[in-house]
């Protein structure tokens, strides 16, 4: 299990209990297990606290998690049949975004998603999740896919912003998430969206422009990093306690300004800690929302998909 900084005294107390039992393994006439009970209760109290107030910054570091859940999982435990389809019929695969032919309780879909890589390797072959230029491409050709038959698209976000690199930017880079965006808003079928980590810059909004947009309890989106809007804003990337309070980029904040429609309850300290329970509860939240959807037509869903953009910023000055 890795601990973020600010789970040290969990660390401690639960660290204490594993020695006990691994002493007691060793031992068998040691009799521990009261103490180690003890130890787990307190434990449990120390996680509820911790969670139960979690601020902005220390929102982003559990978003962040290299624990959680990622793409890859969710697609693996919730959609059958996967197909994966790769390149963007111009320039090359990223492997950044993932997605394909599937189904989802068994009624056909298109998933797409962003994948951040599991261990050192994948990392690297994910590019961390940043896509590059070919891969909203890649996403873009497969929402046009959804879109010619008449298949729902959930995506899925976990990005810390598309890729800022020269040859990036030399291939197009702004162009395929604005027309990642404009496809969004233009297919005529049910798209749900769910920030399962973090959604950063434009490189999250060509992925979830949807009907429907959903948020993990603890995952964040944002325009920018708080470590960028510190660069920014303050000269100073160690301001980024500041700038995460003053971006409004938690789910409950999101919520409240109406930029997004739905919060799904995390487990007891984060989707790391049962990574099943959360990826159960991302299921059902995207079944209850595609049944929702499921009776309107082409030009209703797209309709109210763009008034649902026009109005979000009269209602985030409202808030």
């Amino acid at each position: 299990m890795n601990y973020l900084e600010f789970e040290k005294p969990l660390a401690e107390i639960e660290g204490k209990a594993a020695e006990l039992r691994a002493m007691a393994r060793n031992n068998p006439e040691m009799d521990v297990e009261k103490e180690a009970e003890a130890l787990d209760r307190k434990a449990e109290t120390i996680l509820a606290d911790l969670y139960k107030t979690l601020t902005p910054w220390r929102k982003c570091q559990v978003a962040r998690h290299p624990d959680r859940p990622h793409c890859k999982d969710y697609i693996d435990a919730l959609f059958t049949e996967f197909t994966p389809l790769a390149g963007d019929r111009n320039f090359a695969d990223d492997q950044a975004i993932m997605g394909g032919l599937a189904r989802f309780r068994d009624r056909p879909v298109v998933v797409i998603g962003q994948e951040k890589g599991a261990d050192t390797k994948s990392r690297i072959e994910r590019n961390f999740g940043m896509a590059r230029p070919e891969g909203y491409r890649k996403a873009i050709r497969l929402m046009d896919l959804a879109d010619r038959f008449g298949l729902p698209v959930v995506t899925l976000v976990d990005t810390p912003g598309a890729y800022p690199g020269k040859g990036a930017e030399e291939r197009g880079q702004a162009e395929a998430i604005a027309r990642s965006t404009e496809k969004c808003l233009q297919i005529g079928v049910p798209m749900i969206s769910v920030v399962i980590g973090e959604g950063g810059s434009g490189g999250a909004v060509a992925l979830a422009t949807a009907d429907k947009i959903l948020m993990l309890e603890h995952s964040v989106y944002s325009v920018i990093s708080p470590e960028g809007c510190a660069s920014i804003l303050w000269k100073d990337a160690e301001k980024m306690r500041e700038a995460a309070e003053a971006l409004r980029l938690t789910a409950q904040d999101l919520l409240k300004l109406g930029v997004i429609d739905h919060i799904i309850t995390e487990p007891k300290g984060g989707a790391q800690r049962d990574r099943k329970a959360a990826i159960d509860s991302v299921g059902k939240a995207v079944a209850a929302q595609l049944k929702a959807l499921s009776n309107q037509g082409g030009a209703e869903l797209i309709a109210a998909r763009r008034r649902k953009f026009l109005d979000m910023g009269r209602k985030g000055l409202a808030a």
